[in-house]
């Protein structure tokens, strides 16, 4: 017996070196990959973090106040506290517990005290009736505070007896609203500097309690369980709402920004807001805040909307406006008659007999939650709960809306739109270019759709808003038939070319040339249906179907965006896809064959689940693309960041969303950390679907080889 058998040894050492080299930089740099994955998850992560912690309060001094008269008026700005007490007398106090400044008579006591919304003035109402406003000043270039008085150190005098109640208001540069009851009237008066009042009456009997607006276009009477909404203009004051309270409240206070009423009573605290309606724009109630109880001290923070409320017992409740309770309690010392704010939200001072107690509190937070962001939420003004994003405004005490529900459900519509779109083409090409097409005409196809793919995204962004979204505005009508024309286009040629004869047939469809007769015919059944189309919908209705449409259309819109992502899905998914099929073993598909079955019922039967674990992660990759598509959503659609729109409207996605806003977010605020967080939505929708992908396709591979196994 001969030996052909020639041992083949390896044994050059710089060959080897080389492949251990090689693998070891590839598993370096695929731990490496790893690792920064790793690493940009958890840091995203670490900038989310915060939003979720949990406020805190901490005592930081307490101190002997030695004066006797209670407060009627308090506040703090920085290292300072200061205090107006019932007799008129003002100090000012260092909260590190050093010793106080000398007491100032501010007014001729006994006083009554109403803060401006922003705390930085007192309107001090005095036994004469007059007003004095009194602001407290940190500006010093010595840093020492001082008083200073607005409208000048003498009062000015309301012209009425037996004014209480007062309210105030600054409705203009420098230039104040007040208002105070006397018996069944209120008084109103337009204060400014060395300028006499200029003093109007309207008839509100029995008021209790006063509250103007920030701006001075509203007040708010209070008398027993009636309400009345007074509108407030240069010309004249109208009465605008008269609402009957099913019980006698205790007291009401205004949130920051002057749209949110609180009105607390024996059921618990309830908000009130105004509510656009046919006649205009009326008080509402809203809802009750869970576990809210009315106590004798309800105070609010002057630049968001937070208020505390505060039991005889020491019992400190914090609540905000978009949350449903209580969002930090804690049991303080009992006795406290008095409490305020620090104008961050970000100190608490408290008043007990005698006694001072500064706190540090840590609320950084306190609109946010988890429900927020995925729940609707009843927002100042809006008709109902909604799904809303809206961070920014012209108005700088608008209420910030965080709501990501729009951006997902854009998100989901337009990868689901694309994927719609490129899925048929690209899966068609797919299989006619590896099993139908001639393998010289595949050389040029498969090159040229793979071509396509290197296109980039922010060109098909600008051709796709610029001139595809006009032109399919225009010919609305011919581009939502056309998918339809051209199906039963294929169709009755798939019929016909069955019927005709044998010979005509091999002529015309063998080896691949039917498609040279397909490309024609369906070019021309496209021009005809986006030319011919629209000019009958013209002709017949005189104006495009665009124009017609009830709910109106929105020129960037789903239907452009997913046509243009679309466009950009086809090669990648094609290029997979394709890939997949034709590696296929070619002995299964020529077995197949010889056993008598046709091309189709092969491509059907053998190749296809063949190729489904790779189609299947074609089709996965090509969403997981669609998901994370940025430049194309950005340019191609309204940016509009809303739930319910249809394929006519405009939509904004999560990837748009960073890019559009994060250049604006201040770093380290709520808005900029949500961004964070709809990055980690992303990445972890990303990482789930591409998990789900491989497990599925790890199991269509392990299934097609059992099959093949027990064939």
């Amino acid at each position: 017996m001969i030996d052909n058998h020639i041992p083949v040894q390896f044994s050059d050492r710089r060959r080897r070196f080389i492949d251990r080299l090689t693998r070891r930089v590839v598993t370096a740099c695929g731990i490496g990959i790893l690792l920064v994955m790793m690493l940009l998850f958890f840091w995203l992560i670490w900038v989310v973090t915060s939003l979720f912690s949990s406020p805190s309060l901490q005592s930081v001094s307490t101190f002997a106040l030695w004066q006797p008269q209670p407060a009627v008026a308090l506040g703090l700005s920085g290292k300072w506290g200061w205090r107006i007490d019932q007799q008129g007398l003002g100090r000012f106090i260092p909260l590190s517990g050093e010793p106080a400044e000398p007491a100032l008579q501010l007014a001729n006591g006994p006083v009554q005290a109403a803060l401006t919304a922003d705390k930085s003035a007192v309107l001090l109402l005095q036994s004469d009736d007059s007003v004095k406003l009194v602001s407290a000043d940190f500006t010093a270039s010595d840093g020492a505070p001082r008083w200073t008085f607005p409208l000048g150190a003498q009062g000015q005098n309301l012209l009425s007896a037996g004014l209480q109640h007062p309210a105030v208001a600054r409705n203009g540069d420098n230039q104040w609203l007040a208002a105070a009851s006397s018996g069944d009237a209120v008084v109103l008066a337009q204060l400014r500097a060395d300028q006499p009042p200029f003093i109007r009456t309207i008839t509100s009997p029995g008021s209790d309690q006063l509250i103007l607006t920030p701006d001075g276009k509203l007040l708010f009477a209070l008398a027993g369980n009636l309400l009345r909404v007074w509108r407030i203009t240069a010309d004249e004051i109208s009465l605008r709402d008269t609402i009957t309270l099913q019980e006698k409240p205790h007291q009401m206070q205004l949130l920051s920004g002057g749209n949110s009423l609180l009105i607390a009573g024996p059921s618990g605290i309830a908000q009130w807001f105004d509510i656009a309606s046919h006649s205009g724009p009326h008080l509402n109630f809203i809802r009750y805040f869970h576990g809210a109880r009315s106590q004798p001290l309800i105070i609010t923070e002057s630049q968001r909307r937070v208020f505390a409320t505060v039991s005889p017992q020491g019992e400190l409740q914090l609540f905000a406006s978009k949350q449903d309770g209580a969002i930090f309690s804690q049991t303080l010392t009992a006795g406290i008659s008095q409490a305020q704010f620090a104008p961050q939200g970000d100190g608490l001072l408290v008043e007990r007999a005698g006694q001072w107690q500064y706190y540090h509190l840590h609320n950084p937070w306190p609109d946010f939650s988890w429900r927020s962001l995925w729940q609707k939420v009843w927002y100042e003004n809006y008709p109902q709960p909604a799904w809303v994003w809206q961070s920014t405004a012209a108005n700088d005490n608008y209420q910030a809306k965080f709501s990501l529900m729009p951006m997902v459900s854009g998100t989901l519509k337009a990868a689901a739109l694309a994927l719609l779109f490129a899925t048929p083409l690209a899966l068609a090409a797919a299989i006619y270019s590896a099993w139908f097409m001639t393998p010289a005409l595949r050389r040029w196809v498969k090159p040229g759709i793979e071509m396509m793919g290197a296109l980039p995204s922010v060109v098909v962004g600008l051709i796709a808003g610029l001139w595809l979204a006009p032109r399919i505005a225009d010919r609305l009508a011919g581009v939502l038939l056309l998918p339809f024309m051209l199906a039963l286009t294929l169709l009755f040629c798939a019929w016909g070319s069955r019927r005709l004869p044998a010979r005509w047939r091999q002529r015309l469809c063998a080896n691949g040339r039917e498609v040279w007769l397909l490309l024609p015919l369906l070019l021309l059944v496209s021009a005809l249906s986006l030319w011919l189309l629209p000019l009958l919908d013209g002709v017949l209705f005189g104006r495009g179907l665009a124009a017609r449409l009830a709910h109106g259309y929105e020129q960037r819109n789903l239907l452009v965006a997913g046509v243009a992502m679309g466009f950009a899905l086809v090669p990648l998914i094609f290029t997979l896809a394709e890939d997949a099929i034709f590696s296929v073993p070619a002995s299964l598909g020529q077995g197949s064959l010889a056993l008598g079955a046709t091309p189709w019922q092969t491509l059907s039967r053998v190749v296809l689940p063949g190729a489904s674990a790779g189609i299947f992660s074609a089709l996965m990759i090509g969403f997981g693309r669609a998901v994370g598509e940025t430049m194309i959503v950005l340019m191609a659609t309204g940016n509009t960041p809303v739930t319910d729109g249809g394929l006519f409207d405009g939509l904004r996605t999560l990837s748009a969303n960073i890019a559009v806003e994060m250049p604006e977010a201040a770093a380290g605020s709520a808005h900029y950390r949500i961004l964070f967080l709809s990055a980690l939505v992303l990445l972890v929708f990303t990482l789930m679907v591409n998990t789900l992908a491989e497990l599925v396709r790890q199991r269509l591979r392990q299934r097609f080889a059992n099959h093949e196994g027990q064939g």
